[in-house]
């Protein structure tokens, strides 16, 4: 079977692929990630190459910064490059992108294991029944 290793991933060739029973994704936010960034892309909010860029850079800053590159927090890396590039693009403005990543991280704290995490109708622009 001929793989090739990315940030401590085996990812098999189009040949060989990899078994249904492996995860492609850790966990759901991880694919949630991924979509987002190829959606925006595909809707002309920043082109592909701009968005291999804000990785490769938010990757490289991570290394300057001395964390592990074992592969274990490359969505993590993902996600702060997805962050940046919709900043600088102009899609959210800083201070909203940090509110609303507060409102999600107190719907976590408030959740209990196992459940859904969800936001409040209230802090998603709705308006209360």
């Amino acid at each position: 079977m001929l793989s090739i290793s990315i940030f401590g991933k085996t990812i098999s060739n189009p040949r060989s692929p990899m078994s249904e029973a492996e995860p492609v994704f850790a966990a759901p936010w991880e694919a949630h990630a991924f979509a987002l960034a190829v959606k925006l892309s595909e809707a002309g909010l920043f082109t592909w190459s701009e968005w291999s860029a804000a990785l490769a850079e938010e990757l490289a800053a991570a290394s300057r910064r001395g964390e592990a590159d074992d592969g274990s927090q490359y969505y993590d890396r993902w996600l702060a490059a997805l962050e940046t590039l919709v900043t600088v693009k102009d899609l959210v403005a800083r201070p909203a992108l940090l509110a609303r990543k507060e409102e999600w991280a107190e719907a976590y704290r408030r959740t209990p294991h196992g459940r859904p995490v969800v936001l409040e109708s209230e802090e998603i622009g709705g308006s209360a029944s």
